[in-house]
C-alpha cells in the first residue's frame, strides 16, 4: 500500500480506481440511494476505504437507517476521518467526512436525527467508497 496516496494526481487515481469511484471519492459524488453493495449487509468486520485500505469502520457501529447509503454511529477510531464544512446545498448544511489517510470523500455526517445511537450520530457513508473485510478474514 502506498503511503504518499495524499499526494497522488488524478492521474494516479484515475489509474487505481474505476470512473465511478473515482466520481464520489475524488470528485465528492454521491452513488444513488439503495444501489450500494454494502447498504443493507448485516456481517461483522471491519469497513476500509476502497481507495487506500485504511480501516475507518467497524460492524458494530452500522445500523439501519433505512436513508439508502450504509449508516455507523462512530468511525473506528477519531483519527481515521476528518470533517470538512459542506455548504454546497443552499440552506442545508452539513459536514462532510474524508479518510484521514488518502483525503478520499466518504459522505456526511448528521447529528440529533433521532436515531437513538450511542453518538446521536450519523455516518452516511457511500458503499462505493468502502470495503468489506468480513471478521474471519481480518
Amino acid at each position: 500500500m502506498d503511503e504518499h496516496r495524499d499526494e497522488w494526481t488524478d492521474e494516479q487515481w484515475r489509474a487505481q480506481l474505476s470512473p465511478q469511484e473515482f466520481q464520489v471519492l475524488r470528485r465528492g459524488g454521491t452513488e444513488a440511494p439503495f444501489t450500494g453493495e454494502y447498504t443493507d449487509l448485516v456481517a461483522e468486520g471491519v469497513y476500509r476505504c476502497r481507495a487506500c485500505g485504511a480501516e475507518l469502520f467497524r460492524s458494530e457501529t452500522k445500523f439501519a437507517s433505512h436513508c439508502g447509503w450504509p449508516s455507523f454511529y462512530s468511525p473506528l477510531a477519531a483519527d481515521r476521518v476528518r470533517y470538512l464544512p459542506d455548504a454546497s446545498i443552499p440552506g442545508r448544511p452539513r459536514t462532510e467526512v474524508r479518510c484521514a489517510r488518502c483525503d478520499s470523500h466518504l459522505g456526511h455526517v448528521f447529528e440529533g436525527e433521532g436515531y437513538g445511537t450511542p453518538t446521536d450520530q450519523r455516518y452516511c457513508i457511500n458503499s462505493i467508497c468502502l470495503s468489506f473485510v468480513p471478521a474471519d478474514e481480518h
